[in-house]
């Protein structure tokens, strides 16, 4: 029986890694990270999504708030508003949250290993957002390497692997493939201000917002709200 964790903050890039997975896998466990982040409505609309899917599903929880450095952690820094894709500057954001993707991926192993559990899908990819350094083909090697050489894996050769089938893609491309899987987007929140609601001035809103018209559909979360608010 094939078994992966995905992890699964149910925005677009993880609900659509949660359908891949789904298709390629006997079972799948989406694991969920409250890591006290702004925007922990995620972690609610995730374990929503997993309960509609019929997925059995994980919330994990560190706190990363002693850390700092981080809008996402930390209330003091504003998250930084964005109306404008070309106004995206160079370089990791005041939303990049440091070795976030690092931490949680050993903590994702950490939970799968005594489960028998040796595939970790992530979401990431880097076309949309090149200024994250834990999301590119560099750190997924070296993660995966680190994997291998720090567990179990060492001395039983059932390797890691830390799968991240989107990473070339752009966002657009991500959900048409989710559509293809059956994906439901209308439950998964992206923006970075802590409401379910989008801002629509976040980078993650405007990343979002650029997809969907790429797509040339209305955005699945904006339709099921404004159902909701005539209800």
């Amino acid at each position: 029986m094939t078994k992966a964790v995905v992890l699964f903050s149910g925005g677009l890039d993880s609900t659509t890694a949660l359908a891949w997975a789904a298709a390629r896998y006997d079972k799948v466990f989406p694991l969920t990270f409250d890591y006290g982040q702004r925007h922990r409505v995620e972690v609610r609309m995730a374990a929503r999504q997993a309960r509609r899917l019929g997925f059995p599903h994980t919330v994990l929880k560190v706190d990363f708030r002693p850390m700092g450095g981080s809008a996402l952690t930390d209330r003091k820094i504003p998250v930084p508003t964005v109306l404008r894709r070309r106004d995206l500057k160079p370089g990791p954001p005041a939303t990049y949250v440091p070795f976030r993707n690092g931490i949680l991926i050993g903590l994702a192993a950490a939970w799968a290993e005594p489960r028998g559990i040796r595939d970790i899908v992530t979401g990431f990819n880097v076309i949309d957002s090149p200024e994250y350094p834990d999301t590119r083909p560099e750190f997924v090697a070296a993660i995966e390497a680190a994997l291998n050489a720090g567990t179990r894996a060492a001395f039983d050769r059932r390797a890691w692997r830390v799968l991240a089938p989107f990473i070339g893609l752009k966002k657009s491309d991500i959900i048409r493939l989710g559509l293809e899987l059956g994906a439901d987007y209308a439950h998964s929140v992206s923006c970075y201000s802590g409401r379910e609601l989008p801002c629509r001035r976040c980078s993650a809103c405007l990343l979002r917002k650029a997809a969907w018209e790429e797509v040339g559909l209305p955005d699945p979360l904006f339709v099921r709200l404004g159902k909701e608010k005539k209800a």
